[in-house]
């Protein structure tokens, strides 16, 4: 029974450790960009909304939604006239 434990306990071990290098590759995907709020024009959204309507690129229907987000250039977001994802989240809660 220990032995079938242990077993067990490392197969757990090594598939988790596959998981996080899976979650570090994503995040150097977007290096150095960063979700803005509010930005994208109708059907050019980059992924899914805050508010839930839609699970996908390109599906959203109208201009400048404040749930829709479109990846840009750290630092950029603020001048192109969008929001964080905690000010998109207050705005769409109002």
């Amino acid at each position: 029974m220990n032995q079938r434990f242990i077993a067990s306990s490392a197969l757990a071990s090594v598939l988790a450790l596959g998981l996080l290098s899976g979650v570090n590759a994503a995040d150097e995907k977007t290096g150095g960009k960063e979700k803005c709020y509010g930005i994208a024009k109708a059907g050019q959204n980059d992924c899914a909304n805050l508010s839930g309507t839609h699970s996908c690129a390109g599906q959203n229907k109208a201009d400048m939604g404040a749930d829709e987000w479109r990846y840009v250039a750290k630092g950029t977001c603020a001048k192109l006239g969008g929001k964080n994802a905690e000010e998109a989240m207050a705005a769409v809660k109002k």
